[in-house]
């Protein structure tokens, strides 16, 4: 049975989500404001935390940003329909996916299923190989399955399901292009829509990432129009 927390400061939104996702198998935790949903977590982790942007004392992005320094738990963001700028600066900031209120709660449970699926994909895909086989090295980059680790010339870097999906999926055969549609494909479930910026907002945080590692950072490649590919160093 999977953790999740529900953080939002609308109290009818807390219990219908709730007892839904509980209806679904979760286990739901909820809180109405970030500071109280931030000391939970440092005493427990949820498996994936749904926020909504706009509430009291801490809001979803300052949540956010505390649990990014020490936490790659997957987080879905509840946006009003006109934060647009607020997606976009939530997925650069590091969240998975975003849902728009007002929100079909099946929708919400999809999502939710996705990510938890891909974080279980990350660590079953190599199936009964030995484990010393699952770790991926190009270059100055090795990667982890397993312990979803990621080290690049040999630091730790820290990085979301969302992330470690698509630098995964573009380093699997450096010099070869990943479309964003083949790169959506690999990051989301069919079920779920997400368009082109949404892909480039993911590519641009894990950039930021690992230029924090390493200032001269430039494997992954941009090419206009096209796509993504890894360029091993």
């Amino acid at each position: 049975m999977s953790r999740i927390a529900l953080v939002d400061d609308d109290r009818n939104i807390l219990t219908s989500v709730s007892m839904t996702l509980e209806a679904e198998g979760f286990e739901v935790e909820t809180y109405n404001d970030g500071q109280s949903a931030l000391e939970a977590f440092t005493r427990r982790m949820p498996e994936l935390a749904v926020l909504d942007i706009k509430m009291p004392r801490m809001d979803g992005m300052d949540l956010l940003q505390r649990l990014r320094q020490k936490s790659a738990v997957p987080v879905i963001f509840l946006t009003s329909k006109d934060d647009e700028i607020d997606e976009l600066m939530g997925l650069r900031m590091g969240a998975d996916d975003y849902v728009r209120k007002p929100f079909s709660q099946r929708l919400l449970v999809e999502r939710i299923r996705s990510i938890l699926r891909r974080q279980e994909a990350i660590a079953s895909d190599s199936g009964d190989a030995p484990e010393e086989s699952q770790i991926m090295s190009r270059g100055q980059l090795t990667m982890d399955p397993l312990r979803h680790a990621v080290k690049w010339k040999d630091r730790d870097v820290s990085l979301t399901v969302t992330e470690f999906l698509l630098l995964q999926a573009l380093a699997q055969r450096p010099g070869f292009v990943k479309s964003r549609d083949q790169l959506m494909d690999v990051a989301y479930d069919e079920q779920v829509y997400v368009d082109d910026r949404t892909i480039d907002s993911h590519i641009k945080r894990l950039r930021k990432k690992m230029r924090e590692v390493d200032g001269d950072f430039s494997a992954i490649e941009t090419l206009y129009g096209i796509g993504y590919r890894y360029n091993e160093e």
